[in-house]
């Protein structure tokens, strides 16, 4: 089945139109068309191979949200009609102890939605900047939001399960103190699930500006990570850090803020390393600094149905298909609240 498409075929292309195939559906398989696909910062970063390994064609897009088509024979979680949405998991082995324990985001064979080995042609897989996708049903996600959200809940499927795992797994909650590093397209869904857990949660900004912003999306209290006397006030006092930032920054500063036994785990990727952190900040509260990916698929379909029945969504900005460059563009900049979304019938 040939569908269209927007992808690069080399790192420095912008991306544009192409047509790709999709395999036809198989017993287990479900056909989704795609209404609109989320646009993630790793898209950016693999469409112009600023991370190793990018294979191309490249059609990026692991924020896909749609209708199903079609199923397959055997498949009996989903009927056409049914509103769905697909992360950035296809496929993994499906038998190891991460499969088996529902954490199939931490599989050695795990398959990313796009840039990842598969027998299907053109022999790796091509994401949700598309019209279509076919997806094995394991890896097929419910949507109980309203439809008139379905575009707002499609950065749910990498930003939202991104923060709210870590959130969950490190017990975020009633008489827990948060702190969110970062107020971007991460971080503005790490302070809304946090929130929703009722945690106490402290945004960290570099910006002023972002003051009444990180309110609003329910920050109890906001400091700006610049002023050496709020981070001071606030030291030895979080339970849990969820560091969303994507460029290397100084962590010993928001160790320090840690209580004894307290966590921070970070999410955001940034293209080079953080400077080494003081090894004192750990030993002397037995502090923890760790790291933490998406999650499985039993875990995101939690996130979804959490955040249907808190009414949460990410906050967006709608961008035509051939508006794409401009929006990484922008995205880059930090021109963005906090997410753009692509309308796939723009194509």
């Amino acid at each position: 089945m040939v569908v269209k498409a927007y992808g690069t075929s080399a790192a420095d292309k912008p991306l544009a139109p192409l047509n790709i195939t999709r395999r036809a559906v198989d017993a287990h398989d479900v056909q989704i068309e795609i209404l609109y696909c989320g646009i993630c910062h790793s898209d950016l970063h693999q469409a112009r191979s600023e991370w190793a390994g990018t294979i191309y064609p490249c059609v990026p897009g692991h924020e896909i949200v749609g209708r199903v088509a079609a199923v397959g024979d055997h498949v009996t979680g989903h009927k056409a009609g049914d509103l769905v949405g697909v992360g950035c998991i296809v496929d993994s082995c499906q038998h190891c102890a991460e499969c088996e324990d529902g954490y199939e985001n931490y599989c050695d064979g795990m398959v990313g939605t796009y840039n990842a080995p598969t027998p299907d042609a053109p022999g790796h897989t091509l994401g949700g900047y598309a019209q279509q996708v076919v997806v094995h049903e394991r890896y097929v996600l419910k949507i109980t939001h309203p439809e008139d959200q379905l575009a707002a809940v499609a950065p749910l499927l990498c930003a939202g399960i991104t923060t709210y795992s870590p959130l969950r797994h490190w017990g975020a909650g009633p008489g827990k103190k948060v702190g969110v590093v970062g107020i971007g397209g991460l971080g503005h869904m790490g302070i809304k699930l946090a929130h929703a857990m009722g945690a106490h949660v402290v945004a960290f900004t570099t910006s002023e500006s972002k003051r009444a912003d990180a309110r609003a999306l329910g920050a109890d209290e906001v400091v700006v990570s610049r002023n050496p006397d709020e981070m001071a006030g606030h030291a030895k006092s979080l339970d849990f850090i969820l560091n969303t930032v994507a460029a290397p920054h100084d962590l010993d500063a928001f160790l320090q803020l840690l209580k004894r036994d307290g966590t921070m785990a970070l999410v955001g990727a940034p293209a080079t390393p953080h400077p080494s952190p003081n090894v004192f900040n750990f030993i002397m509260k037995r502090r923890s600094l760790t790291g933490s990916m998406i999650g499985g698929i039993p875990e995101t379909q939690e996130m979804l149905d959490f955040c249907a029945e808190k009414g949460i969504t990410a906050d967006i900005e709608m961008i035509r298909a051939d508006e794409i460059e401009l929006a990484y563009e922008r995205m880059l900049k930090g021109d963005v609240k906090y997410r753009f979304v692509m309308d796939i019938a723009t194509m």
